[in-house]
């Protein structure tokens, strides 16, 4: 969204209009209150969901959405008629959500729970 380097989560976070920089801390404090064995930190300057050096969840802002991206072609295609189904564009390794978008937390556990099982 920005050249400008960020030096933590919540700078990134501080960076974004507050509708996007809510989804998004929304988005992050649902996976890690389900996952509390996950952390996030900001690797290629934006907030990723890591377990250990595993990436397992990516979140970022662009102009007119917001990205999720559960660090796997595989998870999204897995979950591709069900995420189309729900009206969201899907790309190879990420799909997109409205920057006010209402969180749906058991598409989120779903996606992480996927992802962690692809990792074990």
């Amino acid at each position: 969204m920005t050249s400008k380097k960020f030096n933590s989560v919540e700078d990134y976070l501080s960076s974004l209009d507050s509708k996007q920089g809510n989804t998004l801390r929304d988005v992050i404090d649902v996976i890690l209150k389900n996952f509390p064995d996950l952390d996030c930190k900001l690797s290629w300057n934006v907030p990723q969901i890591c377990r250990g050096s595993d990436y397992v969840f990516g979140v970022s802002a662009l102009k007119n959405h917001l990205a999720l991206a559960p660090w796997s072609a595989k998870v999204v295609e897995d979950f591709k008629a069900r995420l189309e189904s729900e009206g969201y564009i899907v790309k190879k390794n990420l799909f997109q959500i409205p920057n006010d978008w209402k969180i749906d937390e058991k598409l989120l556990t779903d996606l992480v729970t996927a992802r962690i099982a692809e990792l074990d």
